[in-house]
């Protein structure tokens, strides 16, 4: 996204930000494990606690209305005028209610600062279906495709043999 969208108000939510100042490296992996299992997500899980703190970005979590972790938002601001979006996610119970287009234009408030001209996201087949549909929605252009593979962290335990039921596990 090269233009900061028109400012639109922000759709209500019984949910809310908070930025984690200091990141218990804990908290975050069982919230990065909770939102993204779903979708196979692992990266942040292989990383010992050195190479997980330098990696972190500004991290906020979605809190619902009783004060509990149900989403992450990631934002890394290290190169100058860009904001690329590590993580956006909500927990899976929260599909289908609206709550992402809350997430989505709170992250656009966010990540679109005073010096930023550029704000970036990859998304790819494994995320939620409506994650890609939604960035287009928001602005986003797609701008390049990737091809990865990886071994299928089910097999190796770190995440459970039983998430991310719509992908088939071989092996």
């Amino acid at each position: 996204m090269t233009t900061r969208p028109l400012s639109a108000a922000i759709p209500d939510s019984p949910l809310r930000l908070e930025r984690w100042a200091t990141v218990d490296l804990d908290r975050y992996r069982a919230l990065f494990r909770r939102v993204g299992a779903k979708w196979l997500w692992f990266s942040r899980l292989t990383m010992d606690d050195r190479t997980l703190t330098r990696q972190l970005a500004e991290v906020h979590a979605v809190m619902d209305d009783a004060g509990r972790d149900c989403g992450l938002l990631e934002l890394d601001l290290r190169t100058p005028g860009e904001c690329l979006i590590r993580f956006l996610a909500l927990a899976p119970e929260l599909a289908g209610r609206g709550h992402g287009r809350w997430l989505l234009a709170q992250t656009l408030a966010l990540a679109w600062r005073s010096n930023v001209h550029l704000v970036r996201v990859h998304t790819c087949t494994l995320d939620h279906p409506a994650a890609l549909p939604a960035y287009m929605r928001a602005g986003f252009v797609a701008r390049r495709r990737a091809f990865e593979t990886f071994p299928d962290p089910r097999l190796s335990g770190l995440l459970p043999r039983d998430c991310a039921p719509q992908i088939p596990l071989l092996g």
